[in-house]
C-alpha cells in the first residue's frame, strides 16, 4: 500500500506520467462541471467587452455628438433597450474619440458601433431624438434604425447555470452517500469528529514555562506528560497512567492554558475540541462523533484527548425528563462513558477535560476508571498572582518604577485572565497617552477601568444628586474605616464610572476563613451609604440597589447555608449535588421558610440600626468627608486619616503600600473576599468534592463583589 502511495506521489511530480496511465480507472470528477461553467462565463465577459463600445449619457450624446454632426447612424436594439451609436469615420480623427478609434481584432479601423446608450423605451427614444434635432435642418436630421437581434448567449446562460449547479450538487451528494458506511449519516461528514489534531509536526508555542501560579495543578499535569515520555519509569513498579484527568475551577484560572501547555510539551498526538462540538440537531450525531474521536485517538496511540467545557455533554442524566427520554446529550454521554471504560480497550489514550461546573456532571463520569484525577485550579493567591504578573509583563516595555509585588497586592480575587486583561489594558492606556513605557499609574488606571468601568465626566448630574452621591459614598467610607473587620479604604470617587454614579475602592484582607462578626461588619459597611442618606436627607434613594442585593444574599447564606443563626441552628440547606436547581420544592417546610425570612430581616435590621448609630456618633466627620468629596471629587486614604485619624486596628493594617504611593493607588474592592472565604469556612472538615462545590456555588457572589461599592443608577 505504501508503495502504491509513493508511486502516486512520484507520478504527480514527474510531469503527470503516472497520472496519465491511471486515468481510465478514475471516475468522473463533478468539479469539471464548475470548470466548464467558469470558462463559459469568462468567454461571455470577454466577447461582451471585445467590441470596444463605451457607455454614454443622453446629454453627452446630444450636445457633443449629435448636434456637432459627428454621428453617422443610430441603431436601436429592440429586445435589449439600448441604442448603438456610430461615429462618422471622418469625425473619428478628433481627439475626443481617441478611445473608440482603436483597432479591434485585426480591423484596420473601428467601424463601430462606438458608443452604447441605454434607453427606457423605443417609442420614448424616438420622440427624444426628434425633439433634440428640431433646430437642425431637415436634411441634416438622423433617423434611427432598428435591429431585432437577441443575446442568445446570455439567455442560454440564464437557464444553463442553475441546471449545471443542480446537477453538480446531485452528483456531489450521491458520491457522499455512496462512501464508506453509507447512509445519511455520512452526508457532509456530519458524523465525523471535529477535533483539531496537534502532533509533533504542529508547533504549539505554549509550554509549562508560560503557566504560572498553579504549581500543584501543573505538577500533576507534568506527571502525565512524563509518563508518556518515560513510561518504563512507572510501569516497572506496576503503576498505570490515569485514564482521565478533569480540570475544575472558576472561569479564567488557566484550565485551558494548562491543556495548551500539555499539547506543547507532550510529544504525542493531541486532539482538542469543545463539548459543544458533539451537539447537533440530528439524532445520533454526538455518539457517532465520540466513536470517531476515540477511533482516531486509538490509531495514533499513545495520544491525548482534550474536551473543553465538558459540562455541555456531561450533565447528569435524568434531569431533563420533561423533554422526553430520547435526549441527544444523554446518548452522547452514554457513548462517552462506554468509550472511556467499557469492554473495549483504550490503552494509550488519555482523556483530559475542563469545566467550571463540576457539580452538575454525571456521577458515572467522575468515578475512578474514567476520571481518575480531579485537579482543582483555584483563584490565585498573592504569591501566585505575582508569578502570573511576571509572565504577562514580559512582552511589555515597563518603567523601572513598576513593582510586581505592588500590582499583586492590588488585585485580590483576580483570576489569571483578569490579570492578563489588566496588563493589556495598561499597555493600551500608555499608548493612548503617547508614552514610550508602561508606567505604574497606567496599571492603576487599568485596574480602575476593568473593575469599575470608564469614567463618564460628561454625564449631567444635578447639584442635589451630586450631594446625595457624596454623602452615600462618604457613608460607605466612614463605616468601613470605623469597623474592625471591614476592609480598609483606598480610594473614593463621585465621578461616574460605567453604570455607577460613584465608587469606593477597598483593599480586602486575604483570608481562608470568615467569621460571623466579619460578615456582620461587611454588611454594615455595605449599608453605610443608605444610612448616610437617611440621616442627612431624611429619605433614601434607589442608589443602594447593589448594596441591598449583596447584603440580602449574604444574610440568606448566613441563615440557610452556613448555619450562623441561633434559631435555625447548625443546619445547612445547601445541595452539593445541584439537584435543587431542578426541583420545584424547597428542602424545608413553609414554617421554616417563614422563620428564615424573619431571621434574615432581623439580621439586616440590626446591621442597619448599628450603622445608623455609628454614623450619628460621627456625624461631624461624615459631613466633613462629604464636603471634601464634593470639593475634590476623589479622596484617598490619607484624607481619611486626616479626618478620622489612623485606624485603631493595627493588626489589619499591614504596610502593603508605600506612603509615597498612596495617592496613586486604586485597588480592588473589599467585597471580593467574603463569599469565597465563607465557603471555605462552612466546609472545613468535609470531603474535598463537597468543599469545592460550595466554592462554586458562591462563585457568582465573588464576581458580583469584584466591582467597587457603587451608587447605581435607578433601574427603569
Amino acid at each position: 500500500m505504501n508503495n502504491l502511495n509513493q508511486q502516486g506521489e512520484q507520478g504527480g511530480s514527474n510531469g503527470g506520467k503516472k497520472k496519465k496511465k491511471g486515468t481510465p480507472n478514475r471516475p468522473f470528477n463533478p468539479y469539471w462541471i464548475y470548470v466548464v461553467i467558469a470558462v463559459i462565463l469568462i468567454s461571455q465577459l470577454l466577447f461582451s467587452f471585445s467590441s470596444g463600445m463605451k457607455s454614454v449619457e443622453w446629454k453627452e450624446f446630444v450636445n457633443e455628438m449629435l448636434l456637432e454632426g459627428d454621428v453617422s447612424k443610430v441603431v436601436v436594439v429592440r429586445y435589449e433597450n439600448v441604442a448603438e451609436i456610430y461615429i462618422d469615420q471622418d469625425a473619428l480623427s478628433k481627439e475626443k474619440y481617441s478611445e473608440v478609434r482603436k483597432k479591434t481584432f485585426g480591423q484596420i479601423n473601428n467601424l463601430g458601433p462606438h458608443y452604447v446608450l441605454t434607453i427606457s423605451t423605443v417609442e420614448r427614444f424616438s420622440e427624444q431624438l426628434e425633439e433634440a434635432q428640431s433646430e437642425l435642418p431637415v436634411e441634416d436630421r438622423l433617423k434611427e434604425e432598428y435591429d431585432n437581434r437577441k443575446n442568445w448567449g446570455g439567455e442560454a446562460l440564464s437557464w444553463l447555470i442553475p441546471l449545471a449547479l443542480m446537477v453538480g450538487l446531485w452528483i456531489f451528494i450521491m458520491r457522499r452517500m455512496s462512501g464508506p458506511g453509507g447512509g445519511g449519516a455520512q452526508i457532509f461528514n456530519i458524523g465525523k469528529s471535529k477535533a483539531v489534531l496537534f502532533d509533533k509536526n504542529t508547533q504549539v508555542k505554549i509550554t509549562f514555562k508560560d503557566v504560572a501560579g498553579q504549581d500543584e495543578a501543573k505538577e500533576e499535569i507534568e506527571e502525565i506528560v512524563d509518563f508518556l515520555k518515560n513510561p518504563d519509569r512507572y510501569t516497572k513498579l506496576g503503576a498505570h497512567i490515569p485514564k482521565g484527568v478533569l480540570l475544575v475551577g472558576p472561569p479564567g484560572t488557566g484550565k485551558t492554558l494548562l491543556a495548551k501547555a500539555v499539547a506543547g510539551e507532550a510529544q504525542v498526538p493531541f486532539f482538542s475540541l469543545s463539548g459543544s462540538d458533539f451537539v447537533e440537531m440530528f439524532v445520533g450525531v454526538g455518539a457517532s462523533r465520540v466513536r470517531d474521536l476515540f477511533k482516531q485517538a486509538k490509531e495514533k496511540a499513545p495520544s491525548i484527548i482534550f474536551i473543553d467545557e465538558i459540562d455541555a455533554i456531561g450533565r447528569a442524566r435524568g434531569r431533563n425528563a420533561a423533554q422526553g427520554s430520547n435526549d441527544e446529550r444523554e446518548n452522547t454521554l452514554n457513548q462517552l462513558l462506554t468509550e472511556m471504560d467499557g469492554f473495549g480497550t483504550n490503552s494509550g489514550v488519555i482523556l483530559m477535560a475542563a469545566t467550571n461546573r463540576a457539580d452538575i456532571l454525571d456521577r458515572a463520569l467522575l468515578r475512578p476508571g474514567r476520571f481518575d484525577r480531579q485537579i482543582h485550579v483555584d483563584m490565585p493567591d498573592l504569591n501566585e498572582r505575582k508569578e502570573i504578573f511576571k509572565v504577562h509583563l514580559k512582552p511589555l516595555k515597563l518603567d523601572d518604577k513598576v513593582d510586581v509585588e505592588f500590582l499583586a497586592k492590588q488585585t485580590p480575587g483576580f483570576s489569571g485572565a483578569d490579570i492578563a486583561n489588566i496588563c493589556n489594558e495598561a499597555a493600551l492606556i500608555a499608548a493612548r497617552r503617547n508614552k514610550k513605557q508602561v508606567e505604574k499609574q497606567d496599571f492603576i488606571d487599568a485596574v480602575d477601568r476593568v473593575v469599575a468601568g470608564l469614567e463618564k465626566k460628561s454625564r449631567i448630574i444635578t447639584p442635589k444628586e451630586k450631594k446625595a452621591i457624596a454623602y452615600h459614598e462618604a457613608g460607605h467610607a466612614a463605616v468601613s474605616w470605623l469597623l474592625e473587620h471591614a476592609s480598609p479604604l483606598v480610594k473614593v470617587t463621585i465621578v461616574p464610572r460605567g453604570r455607577s454614579l460613584g465608587a469606593a475602592w477597598y483593599l480586602p484582607e486575604e483570608r481562608q476563613l470568615t467569621t460571623q462578626s466579619q460578615m456582620l461588619d461587611e454588611m454594615c459597611a455595605a449599608l453605610g451609604g443608605r444610612a448616610a442618606e437617611d440621616i442627612v436627607f431624611g429619605e433614601v434613594s434607589t442608589g443602594a440597589l447593589s448594596d441591598l442585593e449583596k447584603i440580602t444574599k449574604q444574610a440568606y447564606n448566613m441563615v440557610s447555608i452556613y448555619g450562623l443563626n441561633d434559631k435555625i441552628g447548625n443546619i445547612s440547606f445547601y445541595d452539593s449535588s445541584g439537584q435543587s436547581d431542578y426541583s420545584f420544592q424547597k428542602p424545608y417546610s413553609e414554617r421554616t421558610a417563614e422563620l428564615i425570612d424573619q431571621e434574615v430581616k432581623s439580621i439586616v435590621d440590626q446591621a442597619y440600626d448599628r450603622t445608623i448609630k455609628l454614623l450619628k456618633e460621627n456625624r461631624d466627620k461624615l459631613n466633613q468627608l462629604a464636603e471634601l468629596l464634593l470639593d475634590k471629587e476623589v479622596i484617598f486614604k490619607e484624607d481619611m486619616e486626616s479626618i478620622f485619624g489612623k485606624r485603631p486596628f493595627v493588626k489589619d493594617e499591614e504596610p502593603l503600600i508605600h506612603d509615597e504611593d498612596e495617592k496613586e493607588k486604586a485597588s480592588e474592592d473589599t467585597e471580593v473576599k467574603s463569599p469565597e472565604s465563607d465557603s471555605t469556612a462552612s466546609t472545613n472538615g468535609a470531603s474535598q468534592t463537597s468543599s469545592n462545590e460550595v466554592k462554586e456555588s458562591t462563585e457568582e457572589e465573588v464576581k458580583a463583589s469584584k466591582a467597587p461599592s457603587t451608587d447605581e443608577e435607578e433601574k427603569g
